[in-house]
Formats: C-alpha cells, sequence, structure tokens
C-alpha cells in the first residue's frame, strides 16, 4: 500500500486531513449576485446584488457627519462580503436603516435591515459612543461604530438568508446538491481514470449527488494533477512533489473553492497503477469539496426568524 506523506497544513479549515481548502467562507455572501445559474442555490427570491444604505435623518448628526455614517457602514459591509452601496434606497432595494439615541452621556448606534416592502427585518443595537465625539461628528468615532457593527449585520443577513433557504424548497437546504464531475487531468501512470473512479463512488452521500452532465447540476468539480521533481528528502534519497486540486465551480465558471493536497512521493511510484492510494486521496477530497459546496451555499446556516413588531425608534 503507498501512502502520501502530508507536505502542507490545512490553509482554511483545521480537518485531521492533507488538505488545503480554498475559497472557504464563514459566511455565504448574502447579498452578493453569483449570477443567475447559482441563485438557484439558495432561494427564488434572493435579495437583490446591492444593499442600500441611506444618509440617516435621525441620528443626532449635521447633514455632513449623517451622510459619512452612512459611507462607513457601507464600507464596513463591503469589509464583510456585502455589497452595500451609500445611496437613497431604490425600488427593490433592501436597504439599511440607520439612527441614534441618546442613552446617558452617551449615543447609541441603531441598525434596521428593512427589505423593499419597508418592513423591518431584523435590528440590533451598536456599541454606545460618548456622546460629544458623536454630536462632533468625529471622523474615527464613525468609522469605529460602523466597523464594531459590520460582522453582526453580516451575521443576521446570512440568517436572513438561511430563512429564506428553508423556506424554499427549491434551495439545497431542502435538497441534494448535484455535482457534475469532469474528470482529473495530468495524473500519471493510470491516475486520471483511477483518481475520477475514485471520487466518483467516494463523493455522494445524503446530501450531494453526481453526475457526469452539466445539465441542471449546482456545482462543477475538475480535478488536476501536477506532478514535479524534488531534491533529495531527509534520509538523502529523492523525493518528487505531487499536487492534486479539485476545483469546485458554479455553472456559470466561477470559482466556489479548490482543495488542495500537496504529499511527498517516491519517484516513479505512481508511474503505473495507482491502485489503493486513488480511493485515499480520492476520499480526503470528497470531504474536501462536500465542505466548500455547504459552504459556499449556506445551506448549514442557521436561520433567523421573522422579526416581530414594528422596530424601535430612534429617541
Amino acid at each position: 500500500m503507498r501512502r502520501f506523506r502530508s507536505a502542507l497544513l490545512p490553509l482554511c479549515l483545521p480537518l485531521a486531513l492533507p488538505l488545503a481548502l480554498g475559497g472557504c467562507f464563514s459566511l455565504s455572501r448574502p447579498f452578493a449576485d453569483p449570477g443567475q445559474q447559482a441563485r438557484y442555490l439558495t432561494a427564488a427570491n434572493l435579495p437583490p446584488a446591492r444593499l442600500a444604505v441611506p444618509t440617516p435623518p435621525n441620528a443626532l448628526l449635521s447633514d455632513d457627519a449623517a451622510a459619512l455614517w452612512a459611507h462607513d457602514v457601507a464600507q464596513a459591509m463591503v469589509n464583510q462580503s456585502v455589497p452595500a452601496i451609500a445611496q437613497p434606497r431604490k425600488k427593490g432595494d433592501w436597504w439599511l436603516k440607520l439612527s441614534a439615541a441618546t442613552h446617558g452621556n452617551t449615543v447609541v448606534p441603531h441598525y434596521v435591515i428593512m427589505t423593499p416592502e419597508g418592513k423591518a427585518r431584523a435590528e440590533t443595537d451598536g456599541a454606545a459612543v460618548d456622546m460629544a465625539s458623536w454630536s462632533a461628528g468625529d471622523r474615527l468615532a464613525l468609522q469605529d461604530a460602523a466597523i464594531h457593527e459590520a460582522p453582526q449585520l453580516a451575521t443576521l443577513l446570512t440568517g436572513i438568508q438561511a430563512n429564506m433557504m428553508q423556506q424554499d424548497p427549491h434551495s439545497l437546504m431542502n435538497r441534494p446538491a448535484k455535482i457534475c464531475f469532469k474528470g482529473v487531468t495530468g495524473a500519471p501512470g493510470d491516475g486520471n481514470v483511477s483518481l475520477a473512479r475514485a471520487f466518483y463512488s467516494s463523493f455522494p452521500d445524503k446530501t450531494n449527488t453526481v453526475t457526469t452532465t452539466e445539465k441542471g447540476a449546482d456545482f462543477i468539480v475538475r480535478g488536476t494533477v501536477d506532478l514535479k521533481k524534488g531534491a533529495a528528502g531527509n534520509t538523502g534519497h529523492p523525493v518528487d512533489h505531487i499536487e492534486i486540486v479539485w476545483h469546485v465551480l458554479t455553472p456559470d465558471g466561477k470559482e466556489a473553492g479548490a482543495a488542495t493536497q500537496l504529499h511527498d512521493i517516491a519517484p516513479h511510484s505512481l508511474d503505473g497503477a495507482w491502485g489503493d492510494t486513488a480511493d485515499m486521496a480520492a476520499e480526503e477530497a470528497a470531504q474536501g469539496v462536500r465542505t466548500i459546496v455547504t459552504n459556499y451555499s449556506g445551506r448549514e446556516h442557521a436561520p433567523l426568524p421573522e422579526t416581530k413588531g414594528p422596530p424601535k425608534k430612534a429617541a
């Protein structure tokens, strides 16, 4: 039995495997628009690819400072992979309603995620800010408030998307993902065939199916192998380096992620039949690809229940 010796620690997820996963997401980029085909992965009624952040009229700020705060909030959301824009809301926009209220000698920023129909979908308070700094429109105070609250707002948006997915029978929260596997290229010996057969056999489970046709597929997977001659190892014997990359693409060709296997092997040890080496490599790769599919689609995120009652009003 040939065994790989791992040459790289995982880059994204602490899997107990010699895998490095690229393109991993702790959030599923809730308002990003991955294209017509990829939108089908999540929900038929996804929010548009924009979150408007209008200048707030009730923020205890001057007009210029209020516009600056809206800009800072939008930029902070962009840094959370939410394509927000500081501009008046337009028809069909989801938008972020900003306001602020006094609390003792401080000001508490308030954020409400609004639907295009004007319904409050989720809301949260930011950290209290010194009243003098806030009232003066201090640039750093406004920027810090935006940066501090952006991760929480992104989490709320992710929960909103998960709730929409939960209600959509066509989303990946309610059906298995359809994976089109396009095979493996570049491997020495019979690796292209052996790895492809092993992956096709190892990958399917209760939440993922595999096919060889692109029609109706949610993701496309391609395997590539690169073998390079290496210098002598620690024992003085030469060592080759092999890299296997399992690319996970959306139907419109965007990369959702990549699972990479890097190993040291004895020279020419894979020039013939791969045998159980292909089985081990494919089983590891299948776990990595499943993780990318799950992370990209957001199918395991916790849904955020609908908001009850009207949003809080600024004092």
